[in-house]
């Protein structure tokens, strides 16, 4: 599993627990008709996520890897939602079962949570160094294959580098136009000019046509290139969104925690007797003497 697919895993997870939360104070007996429809809303639209990103990973090359992680995605969404439901009926018709379930069950899904985040956490250092070595195994880029390639391209154009440890060395002769630095870019980017000896390619990976046309040489051109590497800078900003991602996992996991020790305070409430003195209606008239007028007597 690449740190991409962790990140996306994560982020899903981020916003199933944060939609859920939502659901249990929904649940709270202060809430109203209206509160409960919004958290109704915001789980359907966690659930479109959820889709979303299953759909989007459907597309990828990596979807045998992370399929047991959308299995869980959705076997965590569906236990929340019904332990979700059963909170707002606990609260609200006060059944102490319903309650008791949603607070046992949404402690123990927020101990399987923080322990996963934890693991996830110990394992950054492993997830950089897998990144790093599926991309020095691409190395030398001129003789690397076109699905790589293309993946360098749009690393290149988005993150503004040029190959992957040395720079546009990396290339070798053939400098691809995804290191061209553009004037704009060259006040806000470091560039460098390279040597004489090098020429600007365009690659088209799903193109039939052959070596020779596939590489359109720019010679005799005096352009510059990004002088920084795309290694380095992808690791930081994967490790980067990371740490993001599992700090704002954690806060909503103590979040969640909060609202089981909630939920607890009801269940205390439940059980809190009040004493209401018993109030007797009766037809018969009360008993009365007649006072004697004060008048008469003197």
């Amino acid at each position: 599993m690449t740190v991409d697919t962790l990140f996306l895993n994560t982020t899903l997870f981020v916003y199933i627990i944060a939609g859920y939360f939502c659901n249990f104070y929904a649940s709270s007996e202060s809430c109203s008709l209206h509160g409960t429809l919004s958290s109704t809303i915001i789980s359907t639209l966690l659930l479109a996520i959820t889709l979303f990103g299953h759909g989007y990973a459907h597309e990828a090359e990596e979807i045998e890897e992370i399929l047991p992680g959308i299995v869980i995605l959705y076997v965590l969404e569906a236990a929340t939602l019904v332990l979700s439901i059963l909170g707002v009926y606990g609260a609200r018709k006060e059944k102490k079962w319903a309650v008791v379930l949603f607070s046992v069950g949404m402690s123990l899904a927020s101990l399987y949570l923080f322990v996963e985040c934890v693991k996830a956490y110990h394992s950054k250092n492993e997830m950089e160094e897998l990144t790093r070595e599926e991309h020095l195994a691409m190395m030398p880029l001129s003789g690397a294959k076109q699905k790589d390639i293309q993946r360098i391209y749009n690393m290149q154009t988005n993150f503004k580098c040029c190959g992957l440890v040395q720079g546009y060395q990396d290339w070798g002769t053939d400098i691809p136009i995804s290191c061209i630095c553009s004037d704009e870019d060259s006040t806000d980017f470091k560039c460098v000019a390279p040597g004489n000896n090098t020429r600007f390619v365009i690659h088209y990976p799903k193109s039939n046509t052959s070596k020779d046309d596939d590489h359109k040489g720019l010679m005799d051109e005096h352009m510059l290139v990004y002088e920084e590497p795309c290694l380095p800078i992808l690791i930081s900003v994967e490790s980067y969104a990371i740490s993001l991602g599992l700090g704002v996992f954690v806060a909503l996991t103590a979040l969640w925690d909060i609202g089981v020790a909630l939920a607890i305070t009801i269940l205390c409430q439940m059980r809190r007797k009040v004493n209401v003195p018993p109030v007797i209606f009766t037809s018969q008239p009360p008993q009365y003497r007649e006072l004697c007028d004060t008048a008469e007597s003197v």
